[in-house]
């Protein structure tokens, strides 16, 4: 018996309404088109030249979207083997060379990503909406950022409670169930937003 896929159309760029397939899987759903038109229109000055990471990537959809609109380079992160699989098989499709897919838990990504010292200039987190990531990982990923005018892009249950800390929000946004909220790192001027 064939798995199930699920698709998802790409928004804007050079890849506008192709096509990202994915497995049915528990946990992943892919950003609803309303929240990613609202996150590009957010960053559409810090996109181009962009490094980006793609933290529980699932379909891949914004990390995706990001090189269509000209990102320099995206990391996608994912655990899920078959979702990692069917990314692999869209970037091919997309002939796409400037991303890596590490098939990983997200925890480990972080830790491992500290360590080494690597850094990004927009991260997008969505984090499956039942576990605890949410507020375990935010003060990590912060300080992945490479500078004062890098920003996180969090998706989380707009029913979650979403955790105080040492950050600023600079936008936020709601679609049906899911919510989006941009933040940066507490007192510093982030002027691309």
């Amino acid at each position: 018996m064939a798995a199930r896929t699920g698709q998802v159309r790409i928004i804007g760029g050079k890849w506008k309404r192709r096509k990202l397939r994915f497995p049915v899987v528990s946990g992943l759903r892919p950003t609803p088109s309303r929240l990613r038109e609202t996150t590009f229109a957010w960053l559409r000055g810090s996109i181009e030249g962009a490094r980006c990471l793609d933290l529980c990537a699932g379909s891949g959809a914004m990390g995706v979207e990001s090189l269509s609109r000209g990102a320099e380079f995206v990391d996608f992160v994912e655990q899920d083997r078959r979702a990692c699989g069917a990314l692999r098989a869209s970037l091919e499709e997309f002939a796409v060379e400037n991303a890596r897919i590490w098939s990983l838990d997200a925890r480990r990504f972080v830790k491992l990503a500290a360590e080494r010292e690597d850094a990004w200039d927009i991260v997008f987190f969505d984090p499956p909406f039942a576990s605890a990531l949410l507020s375990m990982l935010i003060p990590d990923i912060l300080r992945l950022l490479a500078s004062q005018d890098s920003c996180l892009c969090v998706e989380h249950s707009k029913h979650a409670e979403f955790p105080d800390g040492p950050w600023q929000q600079l936008r936020g946004s709601t679609s049906g169930d899911t919510s989006m909220r941009l933040i940066a790192r507490p007192n510093v001027r982030v002027s691309l937003y």
